[in-house]
């Protein structure tokens, strides 16, 4: 299955088909993680985080819900800084019914 790839400047998004949908955000320059910028910049960061957010809100106000997340450590299997937002496809009572909320 062929995954477009979106370039905005010094970043990637990009899609994995694992969700319905579940789009990556990347920086091309290698970071490697939140908590460890290496040789980058706050700049850099600051620009992956609002990308991050327009991303999420475009899924967010198309899906009415969203997960955003990043992977640290050894949940972190790409020593490469990126950021996951997916849409997992489950309805209102699923989703409420996982954080203990009925009906």
């Amino acid at each position: 299955m062929s995954r477009p790839l979106l370039w905005r400047g010094r970043l990637a998004c990009g899609g994995n088909p694992s969700y319905p949908v579940h789009i990556v955000v990347i920086p091309k320059e290698h970071v490697p993680s939140l908590t460890d910028l290496g040789n980058s910049d706050e700049d850099l960061l600051h620009e992956v985080v609002a990308v991050v957010r327009e991303v999420a809100a475009y899924v967010e106000r198309e899906y009415g819900s969203c997960s955003v997340a990043t992977n640290l450590g050894l949940y972190q299997g790409s020593k490469h800084m990126h950021w996951h937002v997916t849409y997992r496809g489950e309805s209102e009572t699923e989703i409420r019914g996982m954080y203990g909320f009925s009906g």
